[in-house]
């Protein structure tokens, strides 16, 4: 039988909540290669081209299964090279999440995957959503 499990708004958006909690005070690492097959998964060869942080609170309370990213503070690239994925961790370093980056349908999107080391590198806005089905 297929699966046809699905949570409520309600769930989502408690979900959402918890997750984007834990990233107050994070970061987003932008790096180059490969993403990692789990967020479990050392980082080995790819290098990273740029770091962003979030504020705390992180993000706007969820609604609906989705929260609002507060302001991103930009950070400089730590490298040249394009930007593949991105790793989201807590202000300990604990790794929260992994996902692509691009400059549309992507976890990440960005004007340009091309980081330059210097230059500055902004997220200008960010929507973390918790999937219901």
């Amino acid at each position: 039988m297929a699966s046809t499990f699905n949570i409520s708004n309600l769930a989502a958006s408690t979900s959402c909540d918890a997750i984007c909690g834990l990233l107050a005070g994070g970061k987003i690492l932008i790096y180059d290669g490969a993403q990692p097959a789990t967020c479990d998964t050392a980082i080995t060869t790819q290098t990273k081209l740029a770091q962003v942080s979030f504020g705390s609170p992180a993000f706007t309370a969820a609604s609906n299964g989705a929260a609002l990213a507060n302001a991103i503070a930009p950070g400089p690239g730590l490298a040249n090279g394009d930007a593949t994925w991105c790793r989201f961790v807590r202000s300990t370093g604990a790794v929260i999440a992994d996902g692509s980056v691009g400059t549309s349908d992507c976890d990440l999107n960005v004007d340009t995957t091309t980081i330059q080391a210097g230059a500055l590198v902004s997220v200008t806005s960010g929507t973390w959503v918790e999937r219901k089905s």
